[in-house]
């Protein structure tokens, strides 16, 4: 049945507790604050909210730095808290993922402090050491620009630690069966809680073996099964969404051939192809990528997206197509980050034209997967270039044009809210957008609402329809007997094209889902539409009563 695996026709909603909505007036964001913004999230229909890292951290990393996987931040709230958000969350039909961080730890944690002071301690081995600085020390940085090294030196421990990331994040030994049956145990803890599935941090480095003899390391595969077996035990619909910016050949070791490793994965080739089709208005790197990853198994699932918490990685582009996508949407060395990526917000990095966002949320809603939001695009929000790193992009949700955009009623938020520019929260915000029936906002509720009416995309197969020219591309879903048909124009320029359907039924209307412009095939069976720059089409072939069509095969 459809609803066997949820995540197949999800829309998945990215925030950060912190910057979403503070209740206390102290600048920090907090599950109180969250809680009254449910409303707002089911009324938008996104249908499971992932949550970036609320556990205790020195707050060095965004939370990224982890010293207790079984609490909550107290400036976030208490446990107490959380329990009652996803009960809200339950109550209005929402599930809730949660980011698991165990590549690495904050050097502050507690197993840190134990390991590096005592050698005898079983904590010892749950991280990496050498009592010699390794010759490739250097190599395999994350953030070029801003670490040099992957191995640092402690004097209490009086040895080297490795740390794949920043040198306060000490990489936990994961091959280490103790360290994964704490995994498995931290898991189990936020499913009891209400859970129903995790964004499993840097899964290559997770699985990958460490140490300072370790010259080529190796994936663990084994140690994903452990996990899915793990979630599929204690809550069957329970999944994991990993983030494994991995070569397309080594999909399906991750997702395993049975699917019998990860259920989701995010779909890094896909989404540079896409931003290197939006600079271009050239489909065919793009189509070339998601045949890359079309393989997959039958329980598995692409998550596609736009932008993130982190930098637009382009790493895996050539270093031409990089340099084209760069001069298009983060000219400036500033917009750079990590010498691979741009830190901006998607709407800047458009120049705020609506007819340019709708067209790629358009296609990211139609790309084959689910679709991942993060918060505050569904409004055009900005950037602020002056904050550090990928703080540009973490700014407090912009709800009002109230005094700090009604994020908090203190003075001092986490981060300063965006307030000059077109992109400040007095143009931009919740407030006036709900008022206006042709916001972006607005519109953003339409396309989701329709996207969860068209499972099609979520579950069927796909193929490409020749439009005549590589500036629109033309997708064709099929499953259970009904087909959907999605039209993009790259260009900023009018297209006219032609082209034939794929169906039994050659004389098949199309019915326009987002308009009642359909579409009527001429003799031959071929359809012509035009399409104004920028324009999308969303059409089910041949009628709209799919639902008595569809069989249950």
């Amino acid at each position: 049945m459809i609803n066997d695996l949820w995540y197949k026709n999800a829309i998945i909603y990215c925030l950060s507790v912190a910057t979403y909505m503070d209740a206390n007036g102290d600048g920090i964001g907090d599950f109180q604050g969250l809680m009254r913004r449910l409303d707002y999230l089911q009324g938008m229909g996104v249908t499971a909210i992932w949550l970036m890292p609320f556990q205790p951290s020195p707050g060095r990393d965004d939370g990224y730095d982890v010293t207790d996987y079984y609490g909550v931040d107290p400036r976030y709230g208490t446990l107490g808290d959380f329990v009652e958000f996803t009960h809200g969350c339950k109550q209005r039909g929402l599930r809730v993922m949660i980011d698991l961080v165990v590549n690495h730890t904050s050097n502050e944690h507690p197993w840190f402090q134990a390991a590096r002071r005592d050698p005898q301690s079983k904590y010892r081995d749950w991280y990496v050491w050498s009592k010699k600085k390794p010759k490739n020390a250097a190599s395999g940085v994350v953030f070029p620009g801003v670490q040099k090294s992957t191995w640092d030196y402690d004097q209490v421990a009086k040895a080297y630690y490795f740390h794949r990331f920043y040198d306060f994040q000490p990489d936990l030994n994961t091959s280490n069966p103790e360290v994964q049956a704490e995994i498995l145990k931290t898991m189990g803890f936020w499913l009891q809680l209400g859970v129903s599935g995790f964004r499993m941090d840097a899964v290559p480095f997770v699985i990958s073996q460490k140490g300072a003899n370790v010259a080529k390391p190796e994936e663990q595969y084994d140690m994903l099964r452990t996990f899915s077996q793990f979630l599929t035990w204690r809550e069957g619909e329970a999944i994991i969404l990993a983030e494994a910016n991995v070569l397309p050949g080594t999909d399906m070791k991750y997702f395993g051939l049975a699917g019998e490793r990860l259920q989701m994965m995010f779909n890094f080739e896909v989404n540079q192809h896409l931003f290197y089709a939006l600079a271009t208005s050239d489909s065919r790197p793009l189509v070339k990528a998601m045949r890359w990853t079309k393989a997959r198994p039958a329980t598995a699932q692409w998550g596609q997206f736009l932008r993130n918490h982190d930098e637009l990685d382009l790493g895996r582009l050539e270093v031409k197509q990089r340099k084209t996508v760069f001069s298009k949407f983060g000219p400036d060395p500033d917009m750079q980050l990590y010498q691979r990526g741009i830190r901006r917000r998607l709407a800047p990095m458009l120049q705020g034209d609506r007819r340019r966002l709708e067209l790629a949320y358009s296609l990211m809603m139609t790309l084959p997967g689910t679709p991942v939001i993060r918060y505050g695009d569904e409004i055009g929000m900005g950037d602020n270039l002056a904050l550090p790193e990928r703080n540009c992009a973490r700014t407090p949700m912009q709800w009002s044009t109230e005094p700090q955009a009604g994020f908090t009623k203190g003075d001092n938020p986490v981060l300063p809210v965006i307030s000059d520019g077109p992109y400040g929260f007095q143009h931009v915000n919740v407030a006036d957008q709900r008022r206006d029936p042709n916001s972006l906002l607005n519109w953003m509720e339409r396309i989701i609402r329709m996207r969860k009416e068209v499972p099609e995309i979520g579950w069927g197969d796909f193929s490409f329809l020749s439009a005549g020219t590589p500036e629109v591309l033309v997708m064709q879903y099929a499953w259970r007997n009904n087909s959907v048909l999605c039209v993009h124009n790259l260009s900023g320029e009018p297209r006219e094209i032609r082209f034939s359907i794929q169906a039994e039924e050659k004389s098949c209307i199309l019915a326009n889902l987002l308009s009642n412009e359909h579409s009527q095939p001429d003799q031959g069976g071929r359809h012509s539409m035009l399409l104004e720059p920028y324009g999308y089409r969303w059409f089910r072939l041949c009628g709209l009563d799919y639902l008595l069509k569809r069989s249950d095969i």
